[in-house]
């Protein structure tokens, strides 16, 4: 948070029976649907590859396997487009070795894993997902990222029905032929950039709001509990836009799982004085003013781990301790160092279990962490779900990131690369209103991906709305979606409030 500096299947046949216009599938024997799944042809037959090669030694198995070696612009893709029948599971699987490796499909369907690292030893991948209505084809990948080192992969496999499902007459006359029977899906998966998107589809569920009364569209700022070249604040200064007020940052102990907080003497220094009894009033006097206050926990340098039962218990008993001492209503987690997710949330579960329902639950991962539901933080948000307030990622210092639609990196810093990588969370299991936009508060706050407080705007309105948007469309538009964050409040003033008189009134006019 502070300025730091960043599937392929096996099978099966089927037949179908055709009644009355209705086409019923029926399974038949599987069969390995990749073409040169194992390298074994010695070269990169039946796939197109750039940045990458065949090469021997060294495999998972037999003799070759792929070497992909990424850049600065080429994240060392291969494809292979292969036939699937349509409403049908697959299972696409592979062996890689290297840091950040992908495997995926895209092409009517999107859906992808990733490791980000393998210890100098192969670890194999696998992601299922199911065709769409009418898909016909998919496009299968493995793939490295950007600036990266190199990877090698071998040994994939796709699992599912192959080819185009056999009709069988009907025994009576169809009233009109099926109006997909002839439609030959391409195997680009691009939507058309002048579609307009649909509403999201309604939850078979009501939203439990966790958080309590925060606002349906909502302002988030890091509060700094430290000194640096920005303003220095107390408390009760932060400026009125603000409805959830993050103090920046929950320690660690020596007692695993443990944090502590207090006010760090620098900053009270800085500001002539500002004692914990200080920041408890000043606790005190936001509340009164309708605001939020939660306590965020790591930051770049944090330290604080997780990773098993006791340090879960510590970690709750801690923090529900701080919380009763000075009055904050919940907890972020912003540790840029990893995270088990089990055991952090079996950590929150039994701090939720200690404060109760209004409990605010928040999440501050980096780009890499949300790019994929196979990473640890994205899996503890979704492990949380039904608990958790909002995700409001750190869109900045990232350099480029795929999209959800898993075609191209969006540069930092672009409506594009918000929306886009926003739409991973919102396609992928977070409600909208789990869902809000984090940036820079302007120059200073961040390494790279400082963004003009309008393009946040402009990011918002794509992503509720369908208007302002740049050359990506997401598939849905999400009204729901909760708003915004920035690092940091004191940042922002140290701009002359720009990012707050600039968004706030934004988010208060969206549905």
């Amino acid at each position: 948070m502070r300025p730091r500096h960043v599937t392929l299947l096996a099978g099966a046949g089927a037949v179908a029976l055709t009644l009355a216009g209705v086409v019923i599938a029926m399974p038949a024997s599987a069969a390995e649907l990749l073409t040169n799944p194992g390298f074994e042809a010695g070269s990169a037959s039946g796939w197109a590859c750039d940045s990458a090669s065949v090469t021997s030694g060294a495999a998972h198995s037999g003799t070759y396997k792929l070497a992909g070696s990424p850049t600065g612009s080429a994240n060392a893709q291969c494809t292979q487009t292969v036939s699937v029948q349509p409403n049908t599971q697959y299972t696409l699987s592979g062996y890689v070795n290297g840091s950040y490796v992908f495997i995926g499909v895209t092409g009517g369907v999107e859906a992808s894993t990733w490791t980000p690292g393998t210890n100098g030893a192969y670890s194999q991948l696998s992601v299922a997902f199911t065709t769409g209505a009418s898909q016909t084809s998919a496009v299968v990948y493995v793939h490295g990222w950007y600036g990266q080192p190199a990877y090698t992969a071998d040994d994939f496999s796709l699992n599912g029905p192959g080819g185009t499902p056999t009709t069988v007459a009907p025994t009576t006359r169809s009233p009109s032929p099926s109006p997909s029977a002839s439609r030959s899906p391409s195997s680009s998966p691009s939507p058309s950039p002048s579609r307009s998107p649909s509403a999201s589809p309604t939850p078979s569920t009501s939203p439990t709001n966790p958080g309590g009364s925060l606002p349906k569209h909502f302002l988030t700022g890091y509060w700094q509990d430290f000194t640096n070249s920005a303003a220095k604040l107390r408390l009760r200064d932060v400026p009125a836009e603000y409805d959830l007020i993050a103090v920046a940052f929950a320690n660690a102990t020596p007692t695993p799982g443990a944090v502590s907080f207090s006010v760090d003497s620098g900053l009270s220094g800085a500001l002539g004085g500002y004692s914990d009894a200080d920041f408890k009033a000043d606790v005190a006097t936001l509340h009164s003013r309708g605001k939020k206050v939660i306590l965020s926990v790591g930051g770049e340098a944090g330290t604080v781990g997780v990773g098993d039962a006791n340090a879960a218990t510590n970690f709750a008993n801690s923090a529900y301790s701080i919380m009763q001492t000075y009055g904050f209503d919940g907890i972020d987690i912003d540790l840029e160092n990893g995270l088990n997710p089990t055991y952090m949330g079996q950590a929150l579960r039994s701090l939720r279990g200690k404060a109760g329902a209004n409990l605010i639950i928040t999440l501050a991962p980096q780009t890499i962490d949300m790019q994929s539901t196979g990473g640890s933080y994205f899996a503890l948000a979704l492990n949380i779900k039904d608990i958790l307030t909002v995700v409001h990622t750190q869109y900045y210092n990232s350099g480029s990131m795929l999209g959800c639609d898993q075609m191209q990196a969006y540069s930092q810093g672009t409506v594009n690369f918000l929306t886009a990588l926003a739409c991973i969370q919102l396609e992928n299991g977070l409600r909208p209103d789990q869902v809000a936009l984090g940036l820079p508060a302007g120059p200073g706050a961040a390494g790279g991906g400082v963004v003009a407080p309008s393009v946040v705007n402009q990011a918002l309105d794509c992503l509720a709305l369908g208007t302002n948007c740049g050359s990506f469309h997401p598939p849905h538009t999400y009204p729901g979606i909760r708003g915004a964050m920035t690092w940091s409040i004191n940042w922002d003033v140290t701009n002359g409030t720009n990012f707050a008189h600039t968004v706030d009134p934004h988010l208060a006019a969206l549905p």
